[in-house]
């Protein structure tokens, strides 16, 4: 199950659906348990139980991390959800403090980073958060993390058509992630009216894995879900404000 954390985002990011609505404000760690049992009464009827989490939805962990945190020690706990620690992955665009904040806590669950950019001046056009925190500073305190964590990092990179896939970018990035305990998740671009990037084919996916793979840099290619219904990445709610005319 992919959790939201925040009612709309305050990041910004140029190529996110999610980021099109302001935050409205914080969801508690209530409010991000309901979401997993609403998800778990439904599985009941088939017998299924929910055994992943990754907290990918709307907003940004890291700015509401203290009910983020409280959220994951629920569902972890023997006497919560029971759901081990491994089993659960956050994700952030690269909060530096929340970070570091982070690896003091010595949790063992998965960090994953949403990077979409091997270099500042491209970071910069596309993820506002990297004028406050740019490159440098996130991987220095991603190495303070896989130091005190010795956890493998997961860096999550967009592939945008003519943006940042060329074979350049895959070199420049391989530089950026040598030496790091960490491996790319390549994922196809979910098309959003408002905004003009498009995504690379399956075959232009796969040169830029290619490089990857040859450079040293573990990689894989996410395989692609809810598009055919506007329900992937912040697809849907932005369907559903459009219908209300409460988009600003």
């Amino acid at each position: 199950i992919c959790v939201s954390s925040q009612v709309g985002c305050n990041m910004g990011c140029a190529f996110c659906a999610s980021g099109l609505t302001k935050k409205k404000r914080n969801l508690t760690s209530g409010e991000m348990v309901a979401q997993f049992m609403n998800v778990q009464r439904e599985l009941d009827k088939t017998g299924e139980r929910l055994s992943h989490i990754v907290v990918m939805g709307t907003g940004e962990p890291f700015d509401n991390y203290d009910n983020v945190m409280n959220f994951l020690e629920t569902l972890n706990h023997d006497r919560g959800m029971g759901i081990g620690a491994r089993h659960i992955t956050i994700s952030t665009c690269g909060i530096v403090p929340k970070i570091r904040e982070f690896a003091d806590a010595h949790t063992q669950y998965n960090l994953a980073i949403s990077l979409h950019a091997p270099n500042n001046e491209l970071r910069d056009q596309l993820m506002p958060v990297n004028h406050a925190y740019p490159l440098e500073e996130l991987m220095d305190a991603l190495k303070e993390y896989s130091e005190k964590n010795n956890r493998r990092l997961t860096f999550e990179y967009i592939l945008l058509k003519g943006v940042n896939d060329s074979k350049a970018h895959a070199k420049q990035l391989a530089r950026l992630l040598r030496g790091y305990n960490a491996y790319v998740n390549l994922i196809p671009y979910n098309s959003v009216d408002e905004n003009a990037f498009r995504s690379v084919s399956r075959e232009e996916a796969m040169v830029f894995y290619d490089l990857l793979m040859k450079e040293g840099i573990r990689c894989t290619i996410r395989k692609e879900h809810g598009t055919d219904i506007d329900a992937a990445c912040g697809q849907l709610r932005i369907k559903e404000l459009k219908k209300r005319g409460e988009t600003e």
